[in-house]
């Protein structure tokens, strides 16, 4: 139970968090609003933020342009993805080198939730998996066992 202080007195109230899931180190992820499923993330407890693999990226009359994955990629559409509302952040990349990324707010589907969340573009080519999901995004939401994979998907089986 949590206790609520408000001006007029203490307020005892069952209001619950939502409970924690355990996902794997690894999980299947969407993206709703992109049009991309089916996709194998990396979960990084030591990344702050949640990194999207995009190439060609632009900005056209204010307008953020970018394509979704490599060629390479089954996922791929060549779809060119477009964002009115964006963003610049400095964001330090695995090497520790910082790099000015442009960042989106969009839904990620992990398992049964969806979340609205900021995620930076960047170009993970030469990355084994196309997102990272950092602690910002799992925060409050998740617990990692990292002895797993994929445990979000196992329990729609």
């Amino acid at each position: 139970m949590k206790i609520i202080y408000f001006a007029t007195g203490f307020y005892s109230s069952p209001l619950k968090q939502r409970e924690k899931q355990l996902i794997g180190r690894r999980e299947i992820v969407a993206f709703p609003d992109l049009g991309m499923s089916g996709i194998e993330a990396k979960i990084d407890t030591g990344a702050y933020t949640t990194a999207l693999h995009c190439h060609d990226i632009k900005v056209v009359n204010n307008v953020l342009h970018f394509k979704l994955l490599s060629p390479e990629h089954p996922e791929y559409n060549k779809k060119d993805i477009l964002f009115k509302e964006f963003g610049k952040k400095d964001i330090k990349n695995s090497f520790g080198d910082v790099e000015e990324r442009y960042v989106i707010k969009t839904r990620i589907k992990i398992g049964v939730r969806i979340i609205k969340s900021v995620i930076s573009l960047t170009d993970r080519g030469n990355m084994r998996y196309a997102v990272l999901i950092g602690r910002k995004l799992l925060k409050n939401r998740f617990i990692v066992d990292v002895s797993e994979i994929n445990l979000m998907e196992r329990r729609k089986e």
